[in-house]
Parts: C-alpha cells; sequence; structure tokens
C-alpha cells in the first residue's frame, strides 16, 4: 500500500482504490472535515501529480468529468483549502508524496484508465438524511424530497410563503456558489416550474441567499451535492444544460409556462393584497418574474 499521512489529511492507495482522509488539525476546513473519508474508485481518476514548493508541496488528484456529483454540484467553486482531491505536504515528505503519485499514475496505465468522461456517477456523494443551517434557513434532504425552512432574518416574502418542500423528481437542476466572504452565494434548486425564474436569491423561494458565515454557508455544498448524486446524469441530458436553453424533458410546454407565469403573479398578487408586500417590494418582485419568463 501507498500511503501519505499529513496534518492536513491521509491518502491511501490499496491498487484499486485512494482513501482520502480528512486531518484533524483545527487548521482543516469545516467542509472537508465534516464531507469526511472519500474512497476514491481508480476508475474516476483522471491523473494525479505533485507539485512541490520550497514550503509545502501539494498533492493534487484530477477526476474524469462526470465520476464526481461534488464536482457536479460545486462546478469548480469549493475553495481550493475545501478540496478533497487536495493534500498539502511538508517539505521533508515530498519523497513520499512523489511516490504516492507515482503509484496511482503506474495503476492507471496498467489498467488502461480512460480519461473520457464518465456516463454515471462513480462515487455516491454524502450520504442522506443531511441538513444544513444557513445565514437564510436550514435547507434538509432525505432522499427523496428538498425541504427549505426560513430564518427569522429571511426576506419577508420567503418567510410569508412558509417552507418549501420539493420532491427530487422534480428537481431539474441544483445551482451552488459560495459566500465569498465579500460576494454572497446561494443555493438554487431549479424546479420544472421555475426553471424561466429570475428571481433573485434573497426573493426566490426555492434558493437561500449565501450572505453570513462563509464557513459554515459552505456546508451547504453538502446537500447540493446529495441532491445532484439523485438527478439524471449530465451524459443523459443530451447537451440540454440550463444555460439559458431548455432541457430535453425536463420542461413544460409553452401552454403549461404560461400556467405557471399566471400562477406565480396570482400568488404575488395576494402577498401584496395581504400586505406581506408593499408596493415597492411588489413592483420589484413582479418585474423580476415578467423579465424571468
Amino acid at each position: 500500500m501507498a500511503e501519505i499521512i499529513q496534518r492536513d489529511g491521509t491518502w491511501a492507495f490499496d491498487g484499486t482504490t485512494v482513501r482520502i482522509t480528512p486531518g484533524l488539525h483545527r487548521s482543516v476546513p469545516l467542509f472537508r472535515q465534516t464531507y469526511g473519508e472519500v474512497a476514491v474508485p481508480l476508475e474516476a481518476i483522471a491523473g494525479v501529480v505533485f507539485e512541490p514548493e520550497r514550503k509545502r508541496g501539494r498533492l493534487r488528484m484530477r477526476l474524469r468529468e462526470g465520476a464526481d456529483p461534488l464536482l457536479q454540484a460545486t462546478g469548480g467553486r469549493l475553495p481550493d483549502a475545501a478540496d478533497p482531491y487536495r493534500l498539502l505536504v511538508d517539505v521533508d515528505r515530498s519523497g513520499v508524496a512523489e511516490y504516492v503519485a507515482e503509484e496511482i499514475r503506474q495503476a492507471l496505465m496498467l489498467e488502461q484508465i480512460p480519461k473520457e468522461p464518465t456516463k454515471a456517477y462513480l462515487l455516491p456523494g454524502p450520504p442522506v438524511p443531511v441538513s444544513v443551517r444557513s445565514s437564510d434557513g436550514t435547507v434538509s434532504f432525505d432522499g427523496t424530497q428538498v425541504r427549505l425552512d426560513w430564518a427569522d432574518t429571511s426576506d419577508r416574502v420567503k418567510r410569508a410563503t412558509g417552507p418549501r418542500i420539493m420532491a427530487v423528481g422534480d428537481v431539474v437542476q441544483v445551482e451552488w456558489l459560495p459566500n465569498s466572504g465579500y460576494e454572497d452565494g446561494f443555493l438554487r434548486f431549479v424546479t420544472r416550474e421555475t426553471v424561466f425564474s429570475k428571481l433573485p436569491p434573497e426573493k426566490d423561494p426555492y434558493a437561500l441567499d449565501l450572505w453570513g458565515s462563509a464557513r459554515r454557508d459552505l456546508l451547504t455544498a453538502l446537500v447540493a451535492t446529495a441532491v445532484t448524486a439523485r438527478l439524471p446524469h449530465p451524459s443523459t441530458r443530451g447537451g440540454g444544460e440550463l444555460a439559458g436553453r431548455r432541457p430535453t424533458g425536463a420542461v413544460s410546454p409553452p401552454a403549461d409556462h404560461h400556467d405557471v407565469l399566471l400562477r406565480r403573479l396570482r400568488e404575488l398578487g395576494e402577498l401584496h393584497r395581504d400586505g406581506v408586500l408593499t408596493d415597492e417590494e411588489f413592483a420589484m418582485t413582479k418585474a423580476a418574474v415578467l423579465r424571468g419568463f
């Protein structure tokens, strides 16, 4: 077995699997400690490299596209320190790091592991149920339903609509952007009914606005990953990503699209009449909905 143990964590390779265990030192980000051990099968790996530096080097693993729901959900936006596929290595252990990297590379070559994208997830993502309390509220996922419960500091529109519950089958895509500490982030669940809506996260009842503790809000990626792991694999979408296009078989036809718009406007009108929304809030939210549709 090839193994390297560092304060940042441990990598152990037995010829078929790389087990990555986060360290317990306080310098290890909360996200990595909470995500826990990651067992990476050899067939999910595209490459590994050791990057030596003057004081500390880095072991970096690159996975095949589509192999990991975590990378799919976070889209490369995880802060470097929170990346489970990176290990800080003390300079006196550089030789061991090089050895571990070379052992993995040799196995990839011997097993002729392709570097092309996978057609299914090869890693399971975090176990469920999973629940995370963020600055905007609490998001929970039990494997079949996503639930959003709002905090006292959430926008009054969200609090007025009450908890939001979505069946995983109604979720088309998960969008996640971390709170950097300088700019707000968000966790948004795009459903069949909201695929055209462009409400800002602070007003969107299907999104958490991440504006508080960047360290704590980063944990929402756990839920984003758990849900993503249970959605159809990207390879089945036939290029129908949501970047301005309609996903194949996932969005209602134009007639239903019109019904969704009318229903959203009726809901806003009721909130306005009940005094939940001020005239200004109603006008701004209505304009955002119309722009989105």
